[in-house]
């Protein structure tokens, strides 16, 4: 079977286009070489938080790899079998370890065997989804497809530091749906949160907290919202909410970071949530492109409405129409609700 060939500068031309292509290689066994590899932002090529993902799919299916070096804007993976095991890798300092865990859960949750893998690294830190979304939203949207793991956060990690540890327990098997329809979410059963602080006054968790239940209060929502001390060698917090639909959840989360108000970071997480629960979408935007992959790789055909297209969706959709065949169509404008179709051809 033919080597496909990816342009790393494709849409939004970011880390994302390697960590599917790695992902759905491992799934389907197909071989590829990326080129401009994150061509366009300031530091191009490999970073050390890539290299991790592209060591861990390499452990987990035995890869041949060329270009595996920092800076790298080139790279070839041909991947061997899947290989369920004991695996554990360490990203340094804050890169995300949720990525990580993104590149290799799918083929692990459809291979022959349970697998455990755990990942050192930053947890909650920028530009990635924070554990609790992975544990509280993602796994429970892919759950109906076989697709299943359970999380366990032993210690977290922030930006600069890191530090943190996850432990995925991925169980592969059980029921498998075939076509998934998500036209709707149903109405609000509750929103409950986390405000989640480490080595910091317990004061700044407190601040963040009353304001978020205080900006939800003025939408006549109420939440249950905990504030967790977390194990850190760092410092920092963060909030997340879950809004759970009879029909979908969706996950929203902020971040501390210095000289930023408590205040002004619980606003960040509920305005996120209130502008998907006005919408009509029953799926958030980091959760839309998150599934696809997993849909595209066991389902028929899957149909869900978003609240607002991004541009990481689209370019999700690209990679995985190279890899799989299935023909995704997105309807709608980035930053506006659409629709999203994959069918299998």
């Amino acid at each position: 079977m033919s080597t496909i060939i990816l342009d790393g500068s494709y849409g939004e031309g970011g880390g994302q286009i390697l960590r599917s292509a790695l992902s759905l290689s491992v799934l389907t066994g197909r071989a590829f070489e990326i080129v401009n590899i994150r061509a366009g932002r300031p530091n191009p090529g490999l970073a050390p938080q890539h290299l991790v993902s592209v060591e861990a799919a390499a452990a987990v299916s035995g890869a041949e790899v060329e270009g595996a070096q920092r800076g790298s804007q080139r790279l070839f993976f041909k991947p061997g079998a899947v290989r369920p095991g004991d695996y554990r890798f360490a990203t340094g300092t804050a890169g995300s370890v949720m990525l990580v865990f993104h590149s290799v859960f799918p083929p692990l949750a459809t291979a022959a065997s349970p697998s455990t893998v755990a990942i050192s690294g930053g947890t909650h830190v920028p530009w990635s989804p924070v554990y609790e979304h992975v544990e509280h939203v993602f796994l429970p949207a892919v759950s109906p497809l076989g697709m299943k793991a359970s999380l366990q956060l032993k210690s977290a990690g922030y930006y600069p530091r890191g530090g943190g540890e996850i432990v995925a327990r991925i169980t592969p098997g059980g029921s498998s749906q075939k076509k998934v329809v998500l036209n709707g979410r149903g109405a609000l059963l509750r929103v409950w949160g986390v405000v989640g602080i480490s080595n910091l006054p317990t004061s700044i968790g407190e601040r963040m907290r009353s304001q978020a239940l205080s900006a939800l209060a003025d939408h006549s929502i109420k939440a249950d919202i905990d504030i967790v001390q977390r194990p850190s060698p760092g410092q920092g917090v963060y909030i997340f909410l879950c809004a759970e639909y009879s029909e979908a959840r969706a996950g929203f989360s902020a971040l501390g970071e210095r000289g930023k108000r408590a205040e002004d970071v619980a606003r960040e997480a509920v305005q996120a949530f209130l502008a998907h629960h006005y919408s009509k979408g029953a799926v958030e935007p980091h959760l839309a492109d998150q599934v696809l992959l997993p849909f595209a790789a066991v389902c028929e055909e899957a149909l869900y409405t978003v609240s607002a297209v991004t541009e990481h969706l689209r370019t999700n959709a690209w990679v995985v129409e190279q890899f799989v065949p299935v023909r995704v169509e997105i309807h709608g404008e980035p930053g506006h609700p659409g629709q999203v179709t994959c069918r299998r051809l």
